[in-house]
């Protein structure tokens, strides 16, 4: 019974992490200074952050300080949600159920047990339809950024995982029975409640290549295009077992694991405008090329088939840039359907960073969903706030972000060069 119980609920934990290792990576990927700046980036981007966000960045002007070269080697970030204290009530679960296997076999603690299996009860019901969410991303890029030809490589991977609680009514009558004497806590075989916990994940994984150029309109004004061909992975993974079957050496993730590859496109477009440049608007189109995968399920464990659609993401942008300030704000014009048990989202963000002589940043942001609602499947991503550092010494950086919400704690960081 220990092996199960270790498992049993406690998938927010083993089977989190086992989704994490074998998937690539949704959501589209996000640095460490734009984690900062509340998700921004479409019209701020620097040269090596510009593939993540709108290619188009790369042939834009920047400072000189960092208009020559960039590197991002890596960027990370992991966020984390559990509204519901899901996880210390599986530790509760398991207490709870170790107790009653302790007690069950002795005459003088009968009482106690019949006890802890009413208690064991209200638990299973308590964190029913309960969800832990988890979001993570690593990537990195290099660019060399030029007004006529600016080239760069990218490879990121950005991972939504899931893990919902489910309480079988079959257990209800089988406890109850228990605690009313019908079954001695003896003769009780906790191995068979079919309570269970449900891992949905799903992940994109890409590499490609960005390419800008500035063009010179009929005005004299400058408007930057780019565009990222590059090759994207779908995965999804759905597992779902009960206490009575789950053994972790029979565990094979291959059978609950989806993929699929194909070719995709990123394009942005950027123009500075204002008697000094310092106003700058950006757009992007992310995956341009639609693609649909579907997750494994099995009918007998009461899964579903969930699709995990890779639709256009269309995100508008504005900023004002000085020598020692940007702020900016930006709008998904596209909403971003939820695998699973994930929230909708269209963002709504703005973004700010305060630049201290070239050799730190201060950066903080907001960004609201505005597609969140209460009909969610999950745990709803509705208003988050971002802060985070920037540290620049001798060209190299280091960043560091977090974010905070009502349901949601995140950190980010990334290492890079710029010069």
């Amino acid at each position: 019974m220990p092996a199960y119980t270790k498992v049993r609920l406690a998938l927010a934990i083993g089977l989190s992490l086992t989704a994490a290792s074998t998937l690539a990576a949704p959501q589209n990927f996000q640095t460490a200074r734009s984690f900062a700046m509340g998700g921004t980036g479409v019209a701020v981007a620097h040269p090596a952050s510009a593939a993540a966000a709108n290619p188009a960045m790369m042939a834009a002007t920047h400072h000189d300080w960092s208009d020559d070269f960039g590197l991002i080697l890596p960027s990370i970030y992991v966020r984390a949600a559990d509204e519901e204290e899901t996880v210390d009530q599986i530790d509760d679960i398991q207490d709870t159920i170790d107790r009653f296997d302790s007690l069950a076999q002795s005459p003088a603690n009968i009482a106690e047990a019949r006890a802890l299996a009413g208690e064991l009860l209200t638990q299973l019901q308590q964190i029913d339809q309960d969800t832990v969410r988890v979001n993570a991303g690593a990537g990195l890029s290099i660019a060399v950024p030029s007004p006529t030809l600016s080239v760069g490589f990218f490879t990121n991977a950005n991972l939504s995982a899931t893990v919902r609680a489910d309480f079988d009514e079959n257990d209800e009558q089988r406890l109850t029975d228990i605690v009313n004497g019908t079954v001695a806590p003896e003769n009780a075989n906790l191995d068979n409640l079919e309570s269970s916990g449900r891992v949905l994940a799903s992940a994109v994984g890409e590499f490609g290549l960005a390419f800008a150029r500035s063009i010179e309109l009929n005005n004299g004004e400058q408007l930057q295009l780019g565009i990222s061909p590059k090759f994207v992975q779908l995965r999804t993974f759905q597992y779902t077992e009960t206490i009575s079957t789950f053994d972790d050496d029979d565990f094979d993730a291959k059978e609950n694991e989806t993929s699929k590859s194909g070719f995709n496109i990123d394009i942005g477009a950027a123009y500075a405008f204002g008697d000094h440049k310092q106003w700058n608007a950006g757009a992007a189109v992310k995956n341009l090329i639609p693609m649909k995968l579907d997750s494994a399920y099995d009918v007998s464990r009461g899964e579903r088939k969930h699709t995990l659609e890779l639709k256009p993401k269309v995100t508008a942008g504005i900023a004002h840039q000085g020598n020692y300030h940007v702020v900016t704000a930006e709008l998904d014009l596209t909403k971003q359907q939820g695998f699973g048990y994930a929230d909708d989202t269209q963002w709504l963000a703005l973004g700010a960073e305060f630049d201290a002589f070239r050799h730190a940043q201060l950066r903080a942001g907001v960004r609201h969903n505005l597609a969140s609602n209460d009909d969610s499947n999950g745990i709803a991503e509705e208003t988050q706030f971002t802060a985070g550092i920037g540290l620049a010494p001798f060209g190299a950086r280091l960043d560091i972000g977090a974010l905070y919400s009502d349901a949601d704690l995140g950190a980010s960081l990334e290492l890079g060069v710029a010069f």
